[in-house]
């Protein structure tokens, strides 16, 4: 087991392997093109040393030293000021304070059904499944006015939509079953550098390969 003291001179991000706001934290690292250890562990079974720093084990949790994070927007945040270039948040207040409420909403709108999904029973899953779709495809004019998310350019807003749509395959949600605009945006969003170096293993089996 690494020694504590000596994780705290470096970044360390304790991630599980396939939880969709773990894979946001990792592909905001990957998009700032920070230096940091990524350890995944299993979230039933937490190691030591995450739980000597965060008792709750909870994933993400972002280490550096002295600063232990363990919210993946929090961490989505710090990342973003500690390593401002490239930028994934506008710099003025009023556009940041709108892109969070954004991100408030996503979370509250549709990470809420995906968390459904996985931890519900059968009926309420399938339920949980067809509003996610639903409420998606009625989202078609905002993926049809820009090219990112409410913006023209590519933003921590995106950092949350992309490991949510990616998933969409794995709760039994054809992605080109949805508007053509949606397929758009989630291939160019799939298609960044960062995004596939933010992948697990068990993640790249989320999606189908093609033939």
């Amino acid at each position: 087991m690494t020694n504590i003291t000596t994780r705290k001179s470096v970044m360390t991000l304790f991630t599980t392997s396939t939880c969709a706001l773990s894979h946001c934290a990792r592909l905001v690292l990957h998009e700032k093109g920070v230096t940091a250890d990524i350890e995944f562990f299993d979230p039933s079974n937490p190691p030591e040393d995450l739980l000597e720093l965060n008792p709750t084990g909870i994933s993400p949790t972002l280490i550096e030293r002295d600063l232990v994070l363990y919210d993946a927007r929090i961490i989505a945040e710090y990342l973003d000021e500690r390593f401002p270039h490239p930028p994934l948040h506008q710099m003025d207040p009023v556009s940041r304070a709108n892109a969070r409420m954004i991100i408030k909403r996503i979370d509250q709108d549709w990470y809420q059904l995906l968390d459904e999904y996985l931890t519900s029973g059968e009926k309420k899953s399938a339920k949980a499944k067809k509003m996610l779709k639903e409420s998606l495809i009625s989202a078609t004019p905002i993926f049809e006015a820009q090219p990112y998310f409410m913006s023209t350019e590519y933003s921590l807003i995106d950092c949350t939509m992309a490991p949510l749509l990616w998933r969409l395959p794995s709760l039994g949600i054809d992605i080109n079953s949805l508007s053509p605009a949606i397929v758009s945006y989630a291939n160019r969003l799939f298609s960044r550098e960062a995004f596939q170096l933010s992948l697990s293993e068990e993640e790249k089996e989320m999606v189908p390969r093609s033939k």
